[in-house]
């Protein structure tokens, strides 16, 4: 144990620990900021129009062999249509109803339906601490999307319903779920993370340009300097420059250790939310706040380590990610 706490309290660990958290938690807020008058799915399509060479050029740089066999390039497909598509549209589209901060801290729960998938399709068990961990963190969620559903009754954030975007972010953990645990297969296991997930978010930009153009018509061109900046954030500091920081501490300190910097993303988030988006914070979602984290943190501590890579694999989001 002794030996490991260095590495741990290092600077190359705790610098892209912090970093990599705090990135991320400022993503789900730069987003609200993408789909104000702009649709959604070009918002989408914009961020990964610009992310996808950058992350091919990355895994260049990384020396990661960039071709792939059938069986890979196909992994890929079904990987950039959950993961860079479904996934993203759902949440972009989610954030139209409910606060970022919200939104962040549901999918912080993502750990769930992985855990489930990978019992059902991987044969990974699942420890009974990681059960009462995840029930008290649902409990604690649940409690802040009452306050937000109580808050907002008729209307969303943005326009529309609570419920809604409620179920839309669901979708968009549900579909992220399906990335990580069918690349954690043999196929996805030999092949170098950064190129599949290049050629998966090549495929998921394809898409993304296709269902835009369908429900939004032709593609729109914002002159709003803001919107490009957050473009270029979202695209190469949330999504490209993060990636390899996690990487490196996947293999520093290992997936489960890793995973904790997700308490980091949802803080950032939800103090953004607070400060920027005029959040109000109650008895019921302080209580909710704090057995969200505490049941997180057991819920991490007792995940077998290999169960924890299914749910580290794949993330760039982060993310959405």
């Amino acid at each position: 144990m002794s030996a490991e706490q260095p590495a741990m309290l290092s600077w190359r660990v705790i610098l892209p620990f912090l970093l990599t958290g705090a990135i991320w938690g400022s993503t789900w807020y730069v987003i609200t900021g993408q789909i104000d008058g702009v649709p959604a799915a070009w918002s989408v399509f914009y961020r990964f129009a610009l992310a996808t060479p950058a992350l091919f050029l990355v895994a260049a740089l990384m020396k990661r062999r960039l071709a792939l066999t059938s069986p890979e390039q196909l992994l890929a497909l079904f990987v950039g249509l959950f993961q860079f598509s479904g996934n993203f549209l759902f949440v972009y589209h989610a954030e139209l109803f409910v606060t970022s901060g919200i939104v962040a801290m549901m999918f912080a729960l993502l750990m769930v339906p992985n855990a489930i998938f990978a019992r059902i399709f991987l044969g990974e068990r699942v420890q009974g601490g990681f059960l009462l961990g995840s029930a008290v963190a649902i409990v604690g969620v649940c409690f802040l999307l009452f306050h937000e559903w109580q808050s907002n009754p008729d209307a969303g954030v943005v326009g529309g319903n609570v419920g809604l975007g409620i179920f839309l972010a669901l979708l968009g953990i549900l579909a992220a779920s399906v990335a990580n645990v069918i690349q954690a297969n043999p196929t996805g296991r030999g092949v170098p993370m950064v190129s599949l997930l290049a050629w998966a978010m090549l495929y998921g930009t394809l898409f993304d340009f296709a269902f835009a153009w369908v429900t939004a018509g032709p593609p729109p061109v914002p002159d709003r300097s803001e919107y490009w900046m957050g473009i270029v954030y979202l695209a190469l500091i949330g999504s490209v420059v993060t990636f390899p920081l996690h990487y490196n501490l996947v293999r520093e300190i290992g997936a489960g250790r890793t995973a904790y910097n997700s308490i980091v993303t949802i803080s950032v988030a939800m103090l953004l939310s607070t400060l920027l988006e005029g959040y109000q914070w109650t008895v019921l979602t302080a209580l909710g706040m704090a057995l969200a984290v505490v049941g997180m943190l057991i819920a991490l501590r007792a995940r077998k380590q290999k169960g924890v890579q299914v749910q580290q694999s794949g993330r760039l989001r982060h993310d959405v990610d």
